[in-house]
């Protein structure tokens, strides 16, 4: 869509990206955020602690495994770690997005700030609408959906933490599970190249495997290692096929 050609101001686009808050993918997170208050108090933490780790970190998988390694007395480097290598998966939705957003006249210091609310659920949303957006009013579209989505979940977190101690666990873990249902399949709908699926496919198939082998460093070796066998069988296997009916379809 050309900018020029569409006469709504940012604040349009801002208060367009701020109802996003009532799209599906919203609206499972915040269920999710519902299971991690009660995690969280189950914990052992504070009503503010855990607001202060959903607004900060915001990725919800960081925040359950810093959760869980400070309820196990983990040592501080052990969970440092930990949490940091859970959150590089961030780098490439932030390497893909970025580019979507920016504009010539973008400053730096509004996309590394909007670059903290990208995570899994804000990256599969922008991703599937923001095509429909005006290249100039799109930080301020991207900025009003991660904005609400991060503040509404972190006043969730707080007014449930109480509530949540009366729910039955199988509740608790069943609102905490839909969000990896959600993304699993989520993945699947916008991944837009075959590569993409074949690193999918092969990478669910070897975790559970490789749970077993290398437990502790399984979703790690899954991610990297199917990502690459997937980039070498598609470069070297599939690609040459796909030009080879190419080239058979022009000569017909």
């Amino acid at each position: 869509m050309n900018s020029t050609d569409d006469p709504r101001s940012a604040t349009y686009w801002f208060l367009t990206g701020m109802r996003g808050i009532f799209s599906m993918p919203a609206l499972i997170l915040m269920t999710s955020f519902v299971g991690f208050a009660a995690f969280a108090l189950e914990s052992g933490l504070t009503r503010s602690e855990a607001m202060f780790m959903t607004i900060m970190i915001w990725a919800l998988p960081a925040k359950m495994i810093l959760t869980g390694m400070l309820a196990s007395g983990a040592h501080i480097l052990a969970i440092f770690v930990a949490v940091s290598l859970s959150s590089i998966r961030m780098m490439p939705m932030v390497a893909s997005l970025v580019p979507e957003l920016k504009t010539p006249r973008t400053p730096v210091w509004l996309l590394l700030f909007l670059s903290h609310f990208i995570a899994i659920t804000a990256w599969v949303f922008t991703t599937q609408t923001i095509d429909r957006v005006p290249r100039e009013h799109r930080t301020a579209y991207f900025g009003g959906f991660g904005m609400t989505l991060t503040l509404t979940n972190t006043l969730l977190v707080g007014i449930c933490y109480g509530l949540v101690a009366t729910f039955p666990p199988m509740v608790a873990g069943a609102l905490f599970m839909l969000t990896p249902v959600y993304f699993v399949a989520s993945i699947w709908a916008t991944s837009r190249q075959p590569v993409l699926k074949l690193a999918f496919v092969i990478g669910i198939m070897g975790g559970p495997l490789l749970a077993l082998v290398a437990p502790g460093f399984d979703v790690l070796v899954a991610g990297i290692g199917g990502g690459t066998l997937a980039y070498v069988i598609d470069r070297f296997l599939l690609s040459p096929r796909r030009a080879q009916s190419l080239d058979k379809g022009q000569r017909l």
